[in-house]
């Protein structure tokens, strides 16, 4: 049967030709407030250092000439919606969205990486084989895959299931944390600041939460259910968008990412209605010239390697959410593990991180200004992620051995709070970080946590 779905079942090109639309609509919007808001420079041109993934060190900031690669992504955004050189666009949209999120892991959102995946799977996809300027040389229209549009699907479900059964936590379900310390923050909305206020709405945010996230890919799975799933859809990320307006272009990448569920039919409709009121407003919008209802009974043929491809990279994300299984502790307290797992709006977590400089030799010491470093947003981010706190004890090693210190330490007094608890010291402060290396080892210089979380 698995065999069989591969091999021979087949969907009208419609739904993936609408997902490249409004994928590059959302991504064009997307760069070009990033640009209007003044971020390219405030947290890329501006930091004179900036924190890297591991493994990424080579990846660097390239100061004015970040500007040329966000225009390059915003040309490769229009490409994409006009599907225009479509693999270019795609394959040039990828490759520098992603390297400019990789400049500074301080940036890290997990939208962020969401786009990397899809616009990734894009490459691979085809997208512009329909209702494009591409399609145009192309006399029929030929079904494709059903798997190349089930692949989205899939994905999506990942993301939503897997930000699920995060949720299924005591700090979540039973002590309503972090939604308690957030909603309480926003006495200030009309209408329901005060409603904000009490504590069986944040329990009842944090169980809801919960379950729509598990549940609603199966809703959205179902003919049955998937309007009343999608108006479910609509109306959670509107209302997160309004609770905390810092999410940015989130919910609204995920109410127009969830319209890849619904039917062929209804995408074909879509598409005809788009080219009315293009003619209606006197646009000339010729993007396809042979819109049919039934494409004829030819197959597009991907090439042979990009299904184990896909195979390899769904794997992928099926299994990286749970190398947190392979340290020890509480993994809200050391993150080891955390990023690039889907785990959304979990934790509410402040720190305060000073360092001292030390000779080992004459003893002497001072301590550091970490503003004469860090962006306050930098300092913010590195205050309680350790492995922030070690790349930056490196990075102020190396700083003060260049102007002439010599047999330099560095030392980390931290305090952390974590979702409402008390601050506790966070980082050993009789470890010299410079004599520690980052890996995927455990960080045995963090201290435990006191408390305990229990759950997935």
């Amino acid at each position: 049967m698995l065999k069989s779905y591969f091999k021979e079942a087949t969907y009208h090109p419609a739904p993936l030709a609408v997902f490249r639309v409004l994928f590059g609509l959302l991504m064009l919007y997307a760069l070009i407030r990033f640009w209007a808001n003044g971020w390219i420079e405030t947290l890329y041109i501006i930091p004179q250092f900036h924190f890297k993934y591991f493994g990424f060190s080579w990846v660097n900031d390239l100061g004015v000439l970040n500007y040329l690669l966000y225009l390059i992504c915003i040309i490769s955004s229009i490409g994409i919606i006009l599907g225009y050189r479509y693999r270019l666009s795609i394959i040039t949209f990828f490759l520098i969205f992603t390297y400019t999120e990789l400049i500074d892991k301080t940036t890290y959102l997990n939208h962020y990486y969401f786009t990397s995946c899809i616009s990734f799977l894009l490459c691979f996809l085809p997208a512009a084989n329909y209702f494009s300027i591409d399609s145009q040389r192309n006399k029929e229209i030929t079904k494709i895959p059903a798997w190349n549009i089930d692949a989205l699907k899939f994905f999506l479900c990942i993301v939503y299931f897997y930000a699920g059964i995060a949720k299924i936590n005591s700090d979540w379900l039973l002590d309503a944390q972090p939604l308690s310390i957030w909603l309480t923050s926003k006495y200030d909305i009309p209408f329901i600041g005060d409603l904000l206020q009490l504590k069986f709405v944040h329990y009842a945010a944090s169980w809801s939460g919960m379950l729509y996230d598990v549940f609603i890919p199966f809703f959205l799975l179902s003919k049955k259910t998937r309007k009343i799933a999608f108006l479910l859809v609509i109306l959670f990320h509107l209302m997160t968008k309004i609770f905390f307006p810092a999410i940015g272009m989130f919910p609204y990448i995920m109410i127009f990412c969830a319209l890849i569920f619904f039917d062929e039919s209804i995408h074909q409709k879509w598409i005809l209605h788009f080219k009315k009121l293009m003619r209606n407003i006197k646009i000339r919008f010729n993007i396809n010239h042979n819109i049919k209802t039934n494409p004829i009974n030819l197959r597009y043929t991907p090439h042979k390697l990009i299904l184990p491809l896909f195979i390899c990279f769904f794997v992928f994300q099926l299994i990286l959410p749970f190398r947190y299984f392979a340290y020890p502790g509480e993994l809200f307290w050391n993150e080891q593990g955390y990023r690039f797992s889907w785990r959304v709006m979990l934790m509410e977590k402040k720190g305060y991180t000073t360092f001292k400089i030390k000779d080992s030799v004459s003893k002497k010491s001072f301590y550091v200004d970490n503003s004469d470093f860090l962006t306050p947003f930098q300092e913010k981010q590195m205050s309680f992620q350790p492995d922030f706190i070690l790349e930056y004890a490196h990075y102020l090693a190396e700083h003060f051995e260049k102007q002439g210190h010599t047999n330099v330490q560095v030392f980390a007094d931290s305090f952390v709070a974590l979702n409402g608890r008390p601050s506790q010291r966070f980082i050993d402060p009789d470890i010299d970080l410079y004599n520690e290396v980052e890996s995927f080892k455990h960080k045995k210089w963090v201290i435990p946590f006191t408390d305990e979380i229990y759950g997935l």
